[in-house]
C-alpha cells in the first residue's frame, strides 16, 4: 500500500513538472510569435472612403457623436500575429457572438468596499499641410526609431479582460500645421493596458505612425477652429469566438476619430459640481485602475446617475476608510490650496495603482514645476483635509483634467448627502480659477501653437 502511495505521488510531481514546462513553453510560443509577426506602417493599404460625408460646424458639436469618413483596422491571431494594416472606409464590425470582448470586463464595477520634459511639450507631426514627414519640434522630440519593439513579460499578466481603449487628440494650430498631443505617452498606456489585460502587444512606433497617416488622410476633419479637435479612439479587443475566461488567441486594433469640441455641455470653463459618497469605489489596490479599459467606465455610469438625481454632474470617486480623493468622473484631480504647512500647493493623487496615469495630468505636473511659482505635490488627500482646508478658507481651486475635457474647473461638492461644500474659488472672467485657467491657457497654445 505504501508502495502504491509512493509511486502515485511520484506519478503527481512528474505530471505537476510536465504543466509547468508546457505552460513556459506556450509562454515562449507567445513571444516569439509576438516578436516575429510584428507588421511595419509601410505594409499599410489605403483603400479610402469614395463618398464623403459633410463636415460639421465646430461651434456645434457634441463630443463623440459625429465620425469621419475612414478607420484604422489591424487583425492579430496567435496563429499569424499582426496582419497588415488597412485604412478604409468607416464601417460596422463583425464579430462572433461568443467574441471574448462581448462577455468579459476587467473588473465587476459598481461594488462597493464593504463587498469587497520638466517643460509641458509636443510630438508633433505636420499632416499633409507641407511635408508629411515634416516634424515641428527638434530632436530628441521628433518620431522614436521606427524599428524598436515592445517586449512585454506575459508571465506577469493576471487578467483575462479583452477590451482596451486610448483617448488622443489632433489639433490644427493657427499656422495651419497638425498636431497631435504627445502620443508617445498614450502608446505608452496602451502598451501597459495590453500588457494587463493579456491582450497581444504591438510596435508602438508603427501604430503611431499608422495613426499619423490616418490623420493625414482624414485631414479635412481636424477643425478649422481653436475651440474644438480631432479626438482619436484606437481600441484593442478581444475576438476570440470562445466563452472560456483566458487569454484570447484573436485580437482586432482599430482607430477611429471624432471632430469634438467641449466635453461638457456647459462649456469649456463652466465649474461642475461632484457627489462624493464612499458607497461607490471607482478602482481599488491590485485592480486595473490605472489602465484605461472599457470596465472602469461602464460600470461607474450607475453611480453618475444617482451624481445627477443629487443634482450633481459628476463623481468624485473616494477610497479606503479615510475617504481618499481619487478621480473626478473620468478626469484625474488637482487640488490648488494653502496646505497643512502654509504652503501654496498644487496637488494631485499618486499614481498608487488606481489612479490613470492620464496624459494631460502629466503635461500639468511638468508645466507647473517649470514654472516654479508654489509646490506642486503627488500625495495623497482626504476628505477630512479637504472639509478643514474648505472651513479654514484655505482651499484656492480644484479642477480635473483630462484628454477629453483638458482642464475642468470644479465648484462644489456635496459629502455624504449631508453636508454640502462651495469652493469659493479665485473665478475671472470666464468661470475658471486663475492657475486652471492659466494651465488651459498655456496647453492651449502650445496645442495649437499660438
Amino acid at each position: 500500500m505504501d508502495e502504491l502511495l509512493q509511486q502515485a505521488k511520484i506519478t503527481a510531481q512528474v505530471h505537476k513538472k510536465m504543466e509547468a514546462i508546457l505552460c513556459h513553453l506556450q509562454l515562449d510560443m507567445w513571444k516569439m510569435m509576438e516578436l516575429n509577426c510584428r507588421r511595419k506602417a509601410s505594409d499599410l493599404i489605403v483603400t479610402p472612403a469614395t463618398t464623403f460625408k459633410e463636415k460639421p460646424d465646430p461651434n456645434g458639436l457634441v463630443f463623440g457623436t459625429v465620425f469621419t469618413d475612414n478607420m484604422l483596422t489591424i487583425e492579430w491571431s496567435l496563429a499569424s500575429g499582426w496582419e497588415k494594416p488597412y485604412i478604409k472606409p468607416l464601417e460596422n464590425l463583425s464579430l462572433h457572438p461568443a467574441s471574448s470582448s462581448l462577455h468579459y470586463a476587467i473588473e465587476p464595477r459598481g461594488q462597493t468596499e464593504e463587498n469587497l520634459v520638466s517643460l509641458l511639450w509636443l510630438n508633433e507631426y505636420t499632416v499633409g499641410i507641407t511635408k508629411s514627414d515634416e516634424f515641428g519640434i527638434p530632436s530628441p522630440f521628433s518620431l522614436p526609431s521606427m524599428m524598436q519593439c515592445v517586449n512585454l513579460d506575459l508571465l506577469n499578466s493576471r487578467s483575462s479582460s479583452c477590451d482596451l481603449f486610448e483617448g488622443m487628440k489632433a489639433y490644427r494650430g493657427v499656422d495651419g500645421k497638425i498636431r497631435l498631443f504627445r502620443p508617445t505617452l498614450n502608446m505608452d498606456r496602451m502598451a501597459r493596458s495590453a500588457r494587463r489585460t493579456t491582450l497581444p502587444s504591438f510596435d508602438q512606433n508603427e501604430l503611431l505612425e499608422c495613426i499619423r497617416k490616418l490623420v493625414e488622410v482624414e485631414k479635412e476633419w481636424v477643425p478649422y477652429s481653436t475651440t474644438a479637435s480631432l479626438y482619436i479612439r484606437p481600441t484593442l479587443i478581444g475576438t476570440e469566438p470562445s466563452l472560456g475566461v483566458k487569454k484570447p488567441t484573436k485580437a482586432l486594433l482599430y482607430v477611429i476619430l471624432s471632430p469634438v469640441g467641449p466635453y461638457f455641455a456647459s462649456g469649456s470653463f463652466n465649474p461642475i459640481s461632484l457627489w462624493a459618497d464612499p458607497k461607490y469605489v471607482r478602482a481599488w489596490k491590485g485592480g486595473t485602475g490605472d489602465c484605461k479599459v472599457g470596465g472602469n467606465y461602464g460600470s461607474a455610469i450607475y453611480a453618475q446617475q444617482e451624481a445627477l438625481e443629487f443634482g450633481c454632474q459628476q463623481v468624485l470617486w473616494l477610497y479606503g476608510e479615510d475617504h481618499q480623493i481619487t478621480e473626478v468622473g473620468t478626469m484625474n484631480l488637482f487640488l490648488y490650496w494653502i496646505n497643512e504647512d502654509g504652503e501654496n500647493e498644487l496637488a494631485t493623487p499618486p499614481l498608487d495603482g488606481i489612479i490613470l496615469p492620464g496624459v494631460t495630468r502629466q503635461s500639468i505636473l511638468d508645466l507647473a514645476r517649470s514654472w516654479g511659482e508654489f509646490k506642486v505635490s503627488e500625495r495623497y488627500i482626504t476628505m477630512s483635509d479637504l472639509t478643514t482646508a474648505l472651513e479654514e478658507d484655505r482651499v484656492k481651486e480644484m479642477f480635473g483634467a483630462g484628454t477629453a475635457c483638458v482642464v475642468c474647473p470644479i465648484s462644489k461638492i456635496l459629502y455624504k448627502g449631508k453636508d454640502f461644500f462651495r469652493c469659493e474659488q479665485l473665478f475671472s472672467g470666464t468661470g475658471a480659477g486663475v492657475t486652471n485657467e492659466k494651465l488651459m491657457g498655456r496647453t492651449d497654445s502650445i496645442s495649437h501653437a499660438s
